[in-house]
């Protein structure tokens, strides 16, 4: 028996997959994928341009050659159409159906059903077009029991505050908004049967206060919810209604004001190191990769003092490499403002974009062909810290860089105006 030919291209590989794949559970009557010497040029052209999008976006070449060619291969053989004709909601549908009709496991029918969702999401990025994991935010479904005077002038508050809110957040926002809005309104509505803005009486707030101390809630995390209700109370009064002074003057709990937390000299050159040891070790280029946004992040974190947000917010037309800058647009406050590179973050930050790769838009970090999570920068950092040992998260780079520039003898004002603050309180 001559020995079997490894498979280099794309085609290859998928038809030696057809051959060895095994199909003895499949019921009768299951239409089969076909080899690629019977499919559409274009299919065959679109197959290695897949191959090609998830190499740049940092899959690994093996996972690449056992289960993303293998799906998509079953997809565009199923079809037997032009991708550019292809329903994504439904003819992809076909290459699941065909999986699950070979019965295999729950673990490899997961990574097939994520393998489609990838080939899907790759279809989306030749049609211009971005995938959406967000599903809006619907009050109506947690405003039941409420009166209906509430809801409406919440909602219209809401409008007013999400102005302010910076476009890739407004989606958590309307979340926190409206999650914090109803713990006080449930409590006022159903343990003092308030149906009234006239209802509302200042003692209430002594036992929401007890309510959610007992429940385990800080005390940060309280005054949060009063100041929510001091704003919502502010935007009734503008708004014309006859607001009872007292509770314009609720009074928060005492909190500690502890000072900035930030990193030692020591603690930041072990990051550095640890972070800079992953490039140089990386054994292929998927680990490389990942190293490299690792590391472009830190220094963006802790040298430009940037926001988490306002690293995952970073667009290609934002940087000014050989100017040593880049411009944050609408941070915080929706502040523009520009930030001075050091030499290294510059580096960095070339290193990544030699491999970013392709993506449905111009962010700056892509992470698997799409724009970075708001949990990926934290989750990835958290993981350097516990390898040295170092409890650090993104702000508190940004703390570290602040403390940094005061030492070395820079103004508080020039700080100030560096990281985006209105006002000198710690960053």
């Amino acid at each position: 028996m001559s020995p079997k030919v490894p498979a280099v291209t794309p085609c290859d590989i998928y038809d030696q997959a057809l051959k060895y794949a095994r199909s003895t559970r499949m019921p009768p009557g299951i239409p089969r994928p076909c080899y690629t010497r019977e499919w559409l040029p274009e299919n065959i052209a679109a197959l290695e341009r897949y191959v090609t999008w998830l190499s740049g976006g940092g899959t690994s070449a093996y996972v690449i050659r056992i289960i993303h060619i293998p799906m998509a291969g079953h997809i565009l053989s199923l079809n037997h159409r032009p991708t550019t004709s292809l329903d994504l909601d439904n003819d992809l549908q076909k290459g699941m159906d065909y999986i699950l009709s070979k019965r295999h496991g729950p673990f490899w029918t997961k990574n097939c059903r994520n393998s489609m969702r990838k080939f899907r999401r790759f279809l989306l990025h030749e049609r211009g077009l971005v995938e959406s994991n967000i599903h809006p935010y619907n009050p109506a479904l947690h405003t039941a029991g409420l009166p209906a005077w509430l809801v409406e002038l919440l909602t219209r508050y809401q409008h007013v505050k999400q102005r302010n809110w910076r476009e890739a957040r407004i989606e958590e926002g309307v979340r926190r908004f409206w999650s914090s809005h109803l713990r006080v309104w449930r409590f006022l509505v159903e343990c003092h049967s308030v149906h009234e803005l006239s209802d509302v009486k200042r003692p209430f707030f002594s036992g929401y206060i007890d309510w959610r101390l007992e429940a385990g809630a800080s005390v940060k995390s309280v005054n949060g919810d009063l100041r929510t209700f001091h704003g919502f109370m502010d935007f009734l009064q503008s708004q014309g209604w006859p607001v009872p002074h007292v509770l314009l003057r609720l009074r928060c709990l005492k909190e500690p004001e502890p000072l900035p937390r930030f990193l030692t000299d020591a603690q930041v050159r072990a990051l550095r190191d640890d972070l800079e040891q992953r490039v140089q070790i990386a054994d292929n280029a998927a680990h490389r990769r990942d190293a490299l946004l690792d590391q472009a992040c830190f220094y963006l974190l802790w040298q430009s003092g940037l926001r988490r947000g306002e690293v995952e917010d970073l667009r290609l037309e934002d940087l000014d490499l050989d100017g040593l800058r880049l411009t944050v647009r609408r941070g915080k406050g929706q502040i523009d403002r520009t930030v001075f590179l050091t030499h290294t973050a510059v580096g960095a930050l070339r290193a990544f974009l030699s491999v970013r790769g392709p993506g449905p838009t111009d962010h700056v970090f892509l992470y698997r062909n799409q724009a970075l999570s708001k949990d990926l920068i934290h989750g990835r950092l958290k993981a350097c810290g516990e390898r040295v040992n170092v409890p650090v998260y993104a702000h508190r780079l940004r703390h570290t860089c602040a403390t940094q520039l005061l030492n070395a003898g820079c103004r508080i004002t020039s700080i100030q105006k560096f990281l985006g603050h209105r006002n000198s309180t710690p960053p």
